[in-house]
């Protein structure tokens, strides 16, 4: 959609090919049921990237709101504050845990595992076990549905880099005494923001913007259609992309095709079918379902959403909607939270019934303490395949495999995205993706490498320095489209 936008603001034809009936913005969207919405998991808006920000306030300016940060931490029946508060949580450990916490970081710093291959070899490293088998096993494994020393550390290295026990410590410990009350503003690490901005109508708010600007521009949006085939005419590189929607197939002849479908998926449809498409189909995603439950109450907790480090309940994180936004609820009396299940597509938790996953939400709700269950006035079930790519052994090989392969082949077919990469990109970093291939695309050459966007939205481009820096003057200041573009 950020592509489709862009795209349309520089004259040219776009077509957004969207599976989903009703919705935009994948798993960016919101779903509204009687006047409550909910996300799928929480988006806050925050990014590095200056470009970003300023593409959020040019599609909504008028509608983001600012919203205090509180998360917390469930374990063994009490919470901690997230960021971490250092009496606080020195009091629920216990002076002797807390010993053995410290010890064993220590231990860790002294003795470090020199070949780091999983996300438990890096995360002791970087904590020491003692708190990996407290605050980061249990739930990992909830989330991922693999024991954290199968998983790769790439991950641990993507979504934990910069924050530090000692940093977080003498963060936490200044908080406690009063003596550090500056914000916490996300020039820091983005782990302990303490605000951010966030659509009063929550992130769907953005993308149906965004989908109207589209439309207002002469483009499509296609709801309800799935990809079905791409084929390149060898005889004028142009792409056909069959798509299946709810009146037939469609068929659209395309100069560029963005794909932010699942690797998988993409590969299983390009025709010819690609050599590295067994690799494509090694490649595996965790899939995620929210029990959404309307609760009379009008603070029932304070928290935007609580981890739960506890293998007595399945649920692995509860979102409270109406500490996001006020207006994700059509009545101040009630408040809807949503329960996140991580589960595999097919599995005994995905294949529920709708009644038996809100009467387990309802009843997990009261083993924490969180609600009575009598309070509980309605519910309902939103399912997300392929959330989460998964980082096994495997998966970056299998990345760069079929990515080589195709961008060799087509250099016409842009890779982007969360799932369209396997990469766990939060929303800015897929944006920023998408961003910097639109200017590929009216450069007429890969002069940006979408590959080397990370978690801080920052990006390499080709080339030579002086070269970048003439491309970058240049595209930033395009206002005629090249005629070969016109067609697009």
């Amino acid at each position: 959609m950020t592509a489709a936008y862009l795209l349309t603001k520089q004259g040219l034809s776009a077509t957004v090919i969207e599976k989903d009936p009703v919705y935009v913005g994948g798993i960016s969207r919101t779903v509204e049921l009687d006047g409550f919405r909910f996300d799928i998991g929480g988006h806050r808006f925050f990014s590095k990237s200056q470009q970003v920000v300023d593409l959020w306030n040019e599609i909504l300016p008028d509608d983001f709101i600012q919203r205090p940060r509180m998360s917390r931490i469930y374990y063994e029946g009490k919470f901690y504050s997230y960021p971490l508060r250092a009496f606080e949580a020195l009091w629920n450990l216990g002076v002797w845990r807390s010993t053995l916490c410290m010890a064993s970081f220590a231990k860790a710093r002294l003795f470090p595992n020199r070949n780091v291959r999983s996300f438990q070899d890096w995360t002791v490293n970087a904590f020491g076990h003692k708190l990996f088998s407290i605050f980061f096993k249990t739930y990992t494994e909830k989330v991922w549905g693999m024991p954290c020393d199968e998983m790769s550390a790439d991950w641990a290295a993507q979504r934990i880099k910069g924050l530090s026990l000692w940093g977080a410590v003498t963060d936490g410990l200044k908080r406690s005494l009063g003596l550090n009350k500056k914000p916490n503003d996300g020039m820091a690490t983005k782990t302990l923001l303490e605000t951010f901005r966030y659509p009063r109508l929550g992130p769907g708010m953005m993308w149906e913007a965004a989908r109207d600007r589209v439309i207002e521009g002469g483009n499509r949006v296609l709801m309800g259609h799935s990809f079905k085939r791409l084929e390149e005419d060898q005889a004028t590189g142009r792409w056909r992309l069959v798509t299946e929607g709810p009146d037939g197939d469609v068929v659209i002849n395309a100069a560029h095709v963005i794909s932010s479908a699942p690797m998988r998926e993409l590969a299983g449809r390009i025709h010819p079918l690609p050599a590295t498409l067994p690799e494509a189909m090694d490649l595996k995603y965790r899939d995620f379902l929210t029990v959404a439950l309307m609760v009379k109450g009008e603070d029932i907790f304070p928290d935007n959403w609580i981890y739960i480090h506890d293998s007595k309940v399945q649920v692995g994180r509860i979102q409270n909607f109406r500490s996001w936004s006020p207006e994700m609820v059509p009545d101040p009396s009630l408040a809807c939270v949503g329960l996140e299940y991580f589960c595999f597509e097919g599995d005994g938790l995905w294949a529920s019934a709708d009644a038996d996953l809100i009467a387990l939400a309802t009843k997990e709700m009261a083993t924490l303490g969180l609600c009575d269950p009598k309070d509980v006035v309605g519910g309902a079930v939103v399912r997300q395949e392929k959330a989460y790519p998964v980082y096994d052994d495997a998966y970056a090989a299998n990345v760069l495999a079929m990515r080589t392969e195709l961008e060799e082949r087509y250099p016409t077919l842009h890779m982007v995205g969360r799932n369209g990469m396997h990469r766990y990109n939060n929303q800015d970093h897929a944006m920023m993706t998408a961003m910097l291939t639109v200017r590929n695309i009216i450069a007429g050459a890969r002069v940006h490498d979408v590959w080397q966007v990370n978690e801080d939205a920052e990006y390499h481009e080709a080339g030579d320095e002086g070269q970048d820096a003439d491309t970058q003057a240049a595209l930033s200041s395009v206002r005629a489209v090249p005629a070969r573009l016109k067609a697009a």
